[in-house]
This record gives C-alpha cells, structure tokens and sequence, in this order.
C-alpha cells in the first residue's frame, strides 16, 4: 500500500510542475527590434577564421603524407 501511495504523489507532483508552465500569463520574449540584423543583409563574416582552419588541415595532412613516404 505505501508503494502505491508513493507512486501516485510522485506521479501528482511530476504532473503538477509538468504543468504548470503551461498555465502562467507571462507573454513569450519581446520582439526584435526594427534596426536587428538591417545594417549587413549578407551575414557575418567566416573568411578568417576559415582560411586558417583550411590552411592548418593541409599543413597537417601533408604533415602525415610526408612522414608515411619518407617513413619506408
């Protein structure tokens, strides 16, 4: 019987604040403002930071490339 009674307060208690959230009359996140995101229509910038990473990829594939030839 105390397994039961346990069961269903766990049960009632996850339900309750399960469900609560749902009912509270807070409104979501305000809108953006009108001047986000107007100035640069085309993004952010990834050219840097990705030409580094392609830069650091072939000097570590020609890293191992070479030591795998030379290692013969």
């Amino acid at each position: 019987m105390k397994t039961i009674i346990k069961v269903l307060a766990l049960g009632c208690g996850l339900i309750m604040f399960t469900a609560l959230p749902a009912f509270s009359d807070e409104p979501g996140p305000p809108p953006p403002p009108q001047e986000h995101g107007a100035g640069d229509p085309v993004g952010a910038p990834i050219d840097g930071g990705l030409g580094i990473l392609l830069a650091m990829g072939a000097a570590y594939g020609s890293k191992k490339y070479l030591s795998k030839v030379y290692r013969q």
